[in-house]
C-alpha cells in the first residue's frame, strides 16, 4: 500500500506541473471548450455523471449546458413539471461532478420561443394558455412544413402581464438548484413575434419587441449576479447575409442586436457551413461562441476560423471570441448509446454528433500542443 501511495504521489508531482501548463495553453487559445445537450433524465444520471468524468474532463471541457426546461421537480411551480423529472438530489450529482472537474454548469429554458414542438404544446403554454402569443392557431393533428399558419414552434406573449412572473421564477429556481452564475434562455428560431393578432403585440417593432425580453431576462439575472446566455440566430439579417430563416431572421428581429446589453453572450450556430459570424458579433462588442452539431469537417474549420480570430484580432477585440462549444439536439440518452456505439446511425456516416464532438477536441487538442 505504501508503495502504491508513494507511486501516486509521484505521478501527482511529475504532471500536475504539465497538465495545469496544458490547460493554461488551452485556455489562452479557446477559453470556452463547451458542450450543450439535453439533461439526461433521471435513470441515465449515473451514466451521464460517467460521462462528465471519464469524456468531458479529459478533453478539458469547462462549460456544459443542460437544457432542462420542464425535466425538473419545480417546487415553485409543480403544475410545471414534467411527468419523469430530475430531483434536487440526482441535479446536485451532476453539480458535484462538474465541480470537481472545473467545468462550469449552466441551465437552459426555453424562452420565448420554442414552446411547442409538431403536435405537442409544450408545458408553459399547455398551464397557461393565455400566456400564448398566438391562440388562434392550433395545433394540427399531423404537422407538416410549410403550412399555412406559418406555425413551426410556438411562443410565448413578451408583453403579457403574468408571464415574467411565473417564467423568472422558473429561471430563479433553476440557477439556485445548479449552482450556476449563467443561464442560457435560448431565444432561438423565433417565428411567432408581434403578431398582427395580438392584442398587446399588434403593430410594435419585432426588434424592439424581442430586444426588450432578452433585456427583461438579462436584467432580472443581474440582480443576481448571473449573466445571460442566449443563441444568436435571431441577431442575423437572414435576408442580406443568405442564410435564410433557420440560421437567421427574415422577420427583421435581427436589429435588435443594436438594442441588447452588450454583456450577452451570444453562441453562434451554424451546422451546414462554417460561416464566420462571430466576427459581426464580436464587431457589435458581444462575447460569442461557435457552435457546431454533426459534421466533423465543418466543426474543425470552425475551430481554426475561432483560433484564427483570436491570434489576428486587435486587442479589444481577442477576448470577445469566446471559444468552441459543441451542441447535440438528441436526448442525452440517445447521444450516449450513440457515442459509445450502442445503437449506431450507419445512413448518417460520419456526420453524427458524437463523431463530430470526438474530432473537434482532437483537434483542439492538436493545436494546443
Amino acid at each position: 500500500m505504501k508503495k502504491r501511495l508513494l507511486s501516486f504521489f509521484f505521478f501527482l508531482s511529475f504532471f500536475s506541473p504539465i497538465l495545469r501548463a496544458q490547460s493554461t495553453k488551452l485556455d489562452s487559445l479557446l477559453p470556452i471548450r463547451g458542450f450543450c445537450i439535453g439533461a439526461p433524465q433521471s435513470k441515465q444520471v449515473d451514466a451521464f455523471v460517467k460521462f462528465i468524468n471519464e469524456e468531458l474532463a479529459p478533453r478539458q471541457v469547462n462549460t456544459l449546458i443542460l437544457r432542462v426546461d420542464f425535466n425538473y421537480q419545480f417546487d415553485s411551480h409543480p403544475e410545471l413539471r414534467d411527468s419523469i423529472a430530475l430531483s434536487r438530489r440526482e441535479v446536485k450529482k451532476l453539480v458535484v461532478a462538474c465541480r470537481k472537474n472545473n467545468i462550469q454548469i449552466i441551465p437552459q429554458i426555453n424562452l420565448l420561443g420554442h414552446q411547442s414542438w409538431a403536435t405537442t404544446t409544450y408545458n408553459l403554454l399547455r398551464v397557461y394558455p393565455e400566456f400564448d402569443e398566438t391562440p388562434h392557431v392550433k395545433m394540427p393533428e399531423k404537422y407538416v412544413w410549410p403550412n399555412a399558419d406559418g406555425l413551426y414552434c410556438k411562443s410565448y406573449c413578451p408583453l403579457h402581464p403574468g408571464v415574467h412572473k411565473v417564467v423568472f421564477d422558473l429561471v430563479d429556481e433553476i440557477c439556485d438548484v445548479f449552482e450556476s452564475n449563467a443561464f442560457h434562455a435560448g431565444m432561438d428560431e423565433v417565428f411567432y413575434i408581434g403578431d398582427d393578432k395580438c392584442p398587446r403585440c399588434s403593430g410594435r417593432n419585432k426588434a424592439e419587441l424581442f430586444a426588450g425580453e432578452v433585456n427583461a431576462i438579462r436584467n432580472h439575472l443581474a440582480l443576481k449576479d448571473r449573466k445571460l446566455w442566449i443563441w444568436g440566430d435571431r441577431l442575423i439579417d437572414g435576408k442580406t447575409t443568405g442564410l435564410g430563416e433557420w440560421e437567421a431572421s427574415m422577420n427583421n428581429t435581427h436589429q435588435a442586436v443594436d438594442l441588447i446589453a452588450k454583456d450577452v453572450v451570444i453562441c453562434d450556430w451554424h451546422y451546414e457551413r462554417p460561416d464566420q459570424t462571430a466576427v459581426y458579433f464580436a464587431m457589435k462588442g458581444f462575447n460569442v461562441i461557435t457552435c457546431p452539431w454533426r459534421k466533423p469537417k465543418i466543426a474543425v474549420a470552425q475551430t481554426h476560423d475561432m483560433l484564427k480570430f483570436r491570434t489576428t484580432a486587435t486587442k479589444e477585440m481577442k477576448p470577445r471570441f469566446f471559444g468552441m462549444m459543441q451542441t447535440v439536439w438528441s436526448p442525452a440518452g440517445s447521444f450516449l448509446d450513440e457515442f459509445y456505439g450502442i445503437k449506431v446511425n450507419e445512413k448518417a456516416g460520419e456526420n453524427t454528433p458524437s463523431n463530430c464532438f470526438k474530432t473537434m477536441y482532437e483537434e483542439i487538442k492538436k493545436v494546443s500542443q
